[in-house]
């Protein structure tokens, strides 16, 4: 027996380009996570009505073939792949996400060239890219894509370097009647989800949230430090040095991350003592953090794998299906305006 649907009446009035672009009942995304975002737990977030997006990483492409075939037998709803612009395997990536004619690409974790961008669209595809900063916001848009996903730096992950609520003034007042504007970071209730779409948003992606269902592969250790884990645990990884560049990525911390602060200090000791030259000093900091994310999450090391989480972690305690939550975001939600309404 089909589960029936909690009823969207207010925000349906709302997210209507959100729906129109993904194709989707409710325009909620789960963030594509390497390691988490799987066939499983994509196709039983668009089976409940929303959107999910295979997280790329650098596999195979064969391995992608293989993960976009599984998704298709397990789901007939649309759904995307998550493409790092760069990742060695990102020219093939994209090369099969055109081929298999899927209804959404989405560009992340650099800025996609404008004959990348062409060549996904010249595929029947809706282009999504995300943007961290308002100047690669205002270039996406002039490139042609289809819709923007604003990520603040209070995200889990790779991150960038301007918190939400600045971008959503910077972009989302100014272009949301332009082009579709998903919000990332910090968002995991039903409430603020109202919220940022009475601001204008099409919808908003989460990635934390979905990490506590039932669905999700990841190892229960992972998921139990997600629920013991305060706001203020989930840090970006700092930068002591400019000679050694750091990317950013927000994670819990745990040994692993004292330790890579530890080997900083060390590597920029033997730089200053000329024991090390500049090029092999980022090696070493680069070596530290491989395989990092797959030791977390799939063999369930919290003590020095890579728990990457946004600050949201602070607001999840508690494991539930994603139907379950996608149905508590969407009654939350309804809710809140309909309480708005009322007193307007």
């Amino acid at each position: 027996m089909e589960t029936k649907k909690p009823t969207a009446t207010q925000l349906n009035k709302l997210w209507k380009h959100g729906q129109e672009l993904l194709g989707v009942e409710y325009p909620i995304m789960c963030g594509a996570m390497t390691w988490v975002s799987d066939p499983k737990l994509v196709s039983q977030v668009c089976n409940a009505g929303a959107f999910a997006s295979l997280a790329c990483g650098n596999v195979p492409p064969e391995v992608l073939e293989q993960q976009v075939v599984e998704t298709r037998m397990l789901t007939d709803k649309p759904f995307a792949v998550n493409l790092i612009t760069v990742a060695p395997n990102y020219k093939n990536h994209l090369d099969v996400a055109t081929q298999a004619k899927l209804p959404v690409i989405i560009f992340a974790g650099g800025l996609p060239r404008g004959p990348e961008i062409e060549k996904a669209k010249l595929s029947s595809a809706k282009v999504l890219v995300f943007a961290s900063t308002n100047v690669i916001a205002q270039r996406m848009i002039r490139f042609g894509v289809d819709g923007l996903i604003l990520e603040g730096m209070e995200a889990g992950g790779h991150i960038g370097p301007v918190a939400g609520p600045i971008l959503w003034q910077q972009i989302l007042f100014k272009h949301s009647e332009d082009i579709p504007i998903f919000i990332a970071g910090g968002v995991a209730t039903g409430k603020m989800m109202a919220h940022l779409l009475l601001m204008g948003a099409a919808g908003v992606q989460i990635g934390t949230r979905f990490v506590m269902t039932t669905e999700c592969a990841a190892h229960d250790r992972f998921k139990l430090a997600f629920k013991r884990a305060q706001a203020r645990e989930a840090i970006a990884t700092p930068q002591f040095d400019s000679r050694l560049p750091v990317i950013p990525v927000r994670a819990l911390r745990n040994k692993g991350t004292d330790e890579f602060n530890k080997l900083q200090f060390e590597v920029l000791k033997k730089l200053d003592a000329g024991e090390i030259d500049r090029e092999g000093a980022v090696l070493e900091v680069e070596k530290f953090w491989i395989g990092g994310l797959r030791r977390a999450v799939v063999e369930g090391d919290v003590e020095r794998g890579s728990l990457m989480a946004g600050q949201a972690v602070g607001i999840v305690d508690e494991i539930k299906s994603v139907n379950d939550v996608i149905d508590e975001l969407v009654i939350d939600a309804e809710r809140e305006l309909e309480r708005i309404a009322e007193e307007l």
